[in-house]
């Protein structure tokens, strides 16, 4: 969650789960759109000796689709080459890493950037290098610096960066997914009979003090988009080549054959908690343009349908509401068409009528001076679903939409519970102890190997 290990598949392979995806018009260069692509969920950062990498065997890609089919019009495709110093020793550094071409720097990995476009591609970088893990301050003292030299400008207003930050995602993963049990509001939850007290809590932020690794690039917008359609549609994929066998003689694995697509996000959450277990290793394989295949299951999420059972007397409406069978056309234009003219007063994303999970930004909507972390529905048409920024409060706006909160607006003779427009599961970004930044590549400082969360230093020993 966003989309971390959310089907069952990929929850096996992480270096080709992709958790995150964002889009957003750049506050500091607003001519440009940043778009980031996370991988390999849950990061502990003391996870050493091997610490944390991109995969050198997958391909990586961000798609743009400018005209509303569904499919990649742009694609920014990443490959990765590992390279060690010294074989000889188990150290991922053999040193302390002050520059990102220290020859203390053991074991580093190098990438390459292909722009496709139709039938043409054309390699914009070669041999970018990305920064080491935050191992500690021995390792790595003077870490943001050597970070900063891992952003690379290519020319023709294109910025890329690859390697670890900080995990910018806020959820309370164990109240969700103990039958979205979310702590603010435990004390109207069912217990189900069980001899337990609920009360209210403050939420936990579950994914605190762990890393994801990142790949973000900035463009111009008039590199994305095509003229009169300022929305654009957004989303990442991780692919593997079709056959992998074990070379027994070299104790590895070897791929061959054409790329395959393993893993795809586009709108936060889809895959996690709106399409069925059965259909989640299916979604990841295929494009947008194919999800009308899905679209049922936005119209009918079944956790709108568990919402009144699980707090019983909070939804009425929303009971009444599924218990009709009626289309939830606000979730389709949301998640699957971008919202139309006529909605909101002064603003739309829409891309067209096919049905495709993409996020949706219309790049004409410059950033806000002051943003709201609840995007849209907050009255900042600057963030979600309008795109998505590091910051915004993407589990409350979609518990709030799928609650019923946002129907009224397609629907006028729909009464939003009471509830609809207050459950959250508690967060917010303060709940995130590294906290994003407003330059590329916006997300925080990975946390560190050595400094553990809420360490206290022991006392030196007595000699």
């Amino acid at each position: 969650m966003s989309s971390h290990r959310e089907a069952p598949e990929i929850s096996k392979d992480p270096v080709a789960d992709s958790t995150d995806v964002y889009a957003f018009v750049s506050p500091d260069k607003p001519d440009t759109v940043t778009l980031i692509a996370n991988y390999i969920p849950l990061q502990e950062p003391a996870g050493g000796p091997n610490f944390y990498e991109f995969g050198d065997d997958v391909l990586y890609g961000i798609h743009i689709d400018n005209n509303g089919d569904g499919q990649a019009d742009i694609s920014y495709e990443f490959r990765f080459t590992t390279q060690v110093l010294d074989e000889n020793t188990f150290l991922y550094n053999t040193g302390p890493i002050e520059a990102i071409d220290s020859p203390n720097f053991n074991r580093r990995q190098f990438y390459d950037l292909t722009v496709v476009s139709g039938h043409s591609q054309r390699t914009v970088g070669t041999n970018l290098a990305c920064p080491p893990c935050n191992i500690g301050p021995l390792s790595t003292p003077n870490y943001n610096t050597v970070a900063g030299q891992a952003i690379h400008n290519l020319g023709n207003g294109i910025t890329v960066f690859a390697g670890q930050r900080a995990e910018a995602f806020y959820v309370d993963l164990g109240s969700i997914f103990d039958l979205a049990d979310l702590r603010p509001f435990e004390a109207l939850h069912t217990t189900f009979g069980l001899p337990v007290t609920l009360s209210a809590a403050p939420g936990v932020n579950d994914t605190n003090d762990l890393n994801v690794h990142s790949i973000a690039i900035q463009v111009p917008i008039s590199a994305v988009t095509i003229k009169g359609h300022p929305s654009i549609g957004v989303w990442t994929t991780a692919s593997r080549q079709s056959a992998t066998f074990w070379d027994e003689d070299n104790g590895q694995n070897v791929s061959s054959g054409p790329f395959r697509q393993v893993s795809r996000l586009g709108n936060p959450l889809v895959n996690e908690v709106i399409n069925p277990m059965g259909k989640k290793d299916l979604w990841n394989t295929l494009p947008p343009s194919d999800d009308k295949l899905f679209a049922q299951y936005v119209a009918h999420p079944e956790l709108a349908a568990l919402l009144p059972t699980l707090y019983p007397g909070v939804f009425p409406n929303l009971a009444a509401l599924v218990k009709a069978g009626t289309a939830r056309a606000d979730l389709e234009a949301i998640l699957l068409t971008g919202i139309p003219s006529g909605i909101i007063p002064g603003f739309t994303n829409y891309t067209g009528p096919v049905l495709a999970d993409m996020l949706r930004l219309n790049t004409s909507i410059p950033p806000t001076a002051k943003p709201n972390i609840l995007g849209l529905i907050g009255g900042d048409a600057a963030g979600f679903p309008n795109g998505r920024r590091v910051f915004d409060d993407v589990v409350t706006v979609e518990i709030r939409a799928i609650a019923g909160a946002i129907l009224p607006l397609v629907d006028k003779t729909y009464t939003a519970d009471a509830a609809a427009g207050e459950i959250t599961d508690g967060l917010t970004p303060a709940s995130v102890s590294s906290p994003t930044t407003g330059t590329f590549p916006y997300l925080g400082e990975p946390y560190s190997g050595y400094y553990t969360p809420d360490a206290t230093p022991p006392a030196p020993p007595a000699f």
